[in-house]
């Protein structure tokens, strides 16, 4: 095949986000980027008609979102996803947004440029979030960005459903509702410049299980209209420009990848066992309601960690008591006696609920959030323990307060949802007094001291995203330093292990609802850590489930006693790559690179 304009070395191999797991080959489609944007200023006179401009935009916008979704409606598969319109059409609705824009409008700035100020002010405080789901959201307000500055600058909408050949696309970015109208029989895969694992675009593409690798920064500036490309998702890899040698070898890959696929439905209604019949129940994150039906799809056992911080996205209030309520019952109801672990809030307040105006932070990682947030915000704290109290009548509930570090703040949590539960009794209101209280261990203090904070709980589990971040005294999202977040990091397995070892001690359970649980890589390490339940993202339940059916808790806590004497990441992790890759080598082959 021959190249246009760019000229790209044979086997150009690029690392990027595998987002949605598989192997494809073809010619790829590019795709416009978003348009450029002039900000301007404009007389005093012709502010009300920027200003009439920019709500017919909004209005145009929710009439095209409207049309999308009574389009993708009638998609049986797309039809769980519906919210993501849903939630953009809401954010058509944000004061921060709309009310914003207008307020620039009225500085004498054109509807453009003032929505580019508005969208840019709204990034730096989603950049603030440390919680990496919630920070993703920020692609979808990029998203409804995008398509207001699509119609104010007269571009229209892209044509990405209208792609006539086979091909692989590439973008800038993609939103989900584009993503959502991609023709499966015709985008074999996609690659951008922008994204997340946990973005809503990552979420529909492993939906649709179309291959995706994002965040590449600059794939856009590489390639040209119909380069031959390779797509793994399963690792991250693109190659621009394959040799033959390239092609046959990722081919196999392929043919290989799609019969392990198929054999997957075989696992969904077997049980999460080891060969020597240890149940390790698989459980799903999630953070809104719909979400239990993917979790159920996929056989999950239950949601072992429920992230409350959606309630609070993108308003000028929080949610009151009764809107809560509603929500958690909405949850129970959909896991129909399924277990589900409901995280108190998680987020710093400002970052929320504007109304409170607290000061910005420095350093907000270490700043007021999470629990330090609720403590000091008490009555917001009471409203949403009374909400998860009451709905604990409905159904299996666990409570679990976020980044605790020390055995004062879980007291402190403690004698609220007591006085709380006091009040219930005195009002005859209904509540499981046995509901189990849990904590995240995220801090380097609470794995310090967990045998002190294993006496104050039922059970611990395990954020291993931010417990690595600060462990490691890494910012992951920080280009210059994201190498040296390293979940194998020697410092990392001894935390586990010796959280674990508190928890068993004590006599309660032990759970990890961070990446690494839903990494089949890591199942046998984790496993042998001494891990009583894994909670993940729903899409990876099947696959963890096939590696822990293959293996058995004592190779696992052999393999962990050979890993802790080890000395550096890179030891860890081929030593675990080694191990699974001997012991299952059809699903743990290594790409080459």
């Amino acid at each position: 095949m021959v190249l246009e304009k760019i000229k790209v070395a044979t086997d150009t191999y690029l690392v990027g986000i595998g987002v949605s797991p598989g192997i494809s080959i073809g010619e790829i489609s590019l795709v416009a980027q978003r348009p450029t944007v002039d900000q301007s200023p404009i007389a005093a006179v012709e502010v009300d008609a920027e200003l009439l401009r920019f709500q017919q935009a909004v209005d145009q916008a929710r009439e095209q979102l409207q049309a999308i979704k009574r389009a993708v409606s009638r998609q049986q598969h797309l039809r769980e996803h519906l919210y993501i319109l849903d939630t953009h059409m809401l954010i058509l609705e944000d004061d921060m947004l709309v009310e914003g824009t207008k307020k620039i409008i009225r500085t004498r700035v054109n509807a453009e440029g003032a929505l580019t100020e508005t969208l840019e002010q709204l990034r730096a405080l989603f950049d603030n979030i440390e919680d990496e789901y919630l920070r993703e959201r920020r692609s979808d307000v990029d998203a409804v960005g995008d398509r207001l500055l699509r119609i104010l600058t007269g571009v229209g909408e892209r044509s990405i459903g209208k792609i006539g050949r086979k091909s692989l696309v590439v973008a800038h970015d993609l939103s989900p509702a584009e993503t959502m109208q991609l023709d499966r029989s015709k985008i074999l895969g996609f690659i951008t410049d922008k994204g997340g694992r946990t973005s809503h675009t990552a979420i529909l593409a492993r939906s649709l299980d179309i291959p995706a690798v994002v965040g590449l920064e600059s794939i856009t500036s590489l390639v040209s209209e119909k380069m031959p490309v390779i797509i793994d998702g399963s690792n991250g890899v693109v190659i621009l420009n394959p040799s033959a040698e390239t092609f046959k070898e990722y081919l196999q890959r392929k043919q290989s990848y799609e019969y392990l696929e198929r054999e997957l439905d075989n696992f969904l209604d077997l049980p999460p066992v080891t060969t020597d019949q240890v149940h390790i129940p698989l459980r799903a994150n999630l953070e809104i309601a719909s979400d239990v039906v993917q979790a159920k799809k996929y056989a999950a056992e239950g949601i072992g960690l429920y992230r409350t911080e959606f309630l609070y996205l993108g308003r000028n209030e929080p949610p009151g008591e009764e809107e809560q309520y509603s929500a958690y019952c909405e949850i129970l109801s959909q896991a129909e006696g399924a277990p589900v672990t409901i995280r108190t809030l998680d987020i710093g307040g400002d970052k929320f609920v504007p109304e409170l105006n607290l000061a910005d932070e420095d350093n907000p990682a270490m700043g007021l959030r999470a629990i330090r947030f609720s403590l000091r915000e008490e009555q917001l704290f009471k409203i949403q323990l009374r909400a998860i109290l009451r709905a604990s009548s409905h159904g299996r509930v666990r409570i679990m307060f976020p980044m605790i570090s020390g055995v004062a703040e879980i007291r402190a949590c403690k004698k609220i949802l007591y006085d709380i539960q006091a009040q219930l009794d005195q009002e005859g209101i209904d509540y499981d007094p046995e509901l189990a209280i849990g904590i995240m261990i995220e801090t380097p203090s609470a794995v310090m001291i967990a045998s002190l904070l294993a006496k104050e709980v039922d059970f611990f589990s395990i954020g291993t995203n931010d417990l690595i971040q600060y462990f490691l005294a890494v910012d992951r999202g920080n280009e210059h330093v994201a190498y040296l977040y390293e979940p194998l990091h020697p410092a990392i397995l001894r935390a586990l292990k010796a959280t674990c070892e508190a928890a068993n001690s004590a006599g309660i359970e032990v759970c990890i609802c961070g990446e690494m649980a839903g990494e089949p890589l890591y199942v046998l390490v984790l496993v042998g850590l001494g891990f009583d339940e894994l909670s993940m993202n729903p899409a990876c339940v099947p696959r963890v489930k096939r590696v822990l059916r293959q293996i058995s808790k004592r190779d696992g806590e052999q393999l962990v006693d050979k890993l802790m004497s080890l000395s550096t990441s890179k030891e860890v992790s081929t030593a675990i790559e080694n191990e699974m890759g001997n012991r299952l080598p059809d699903l743990f082959s290594q790409p080459v690179i």
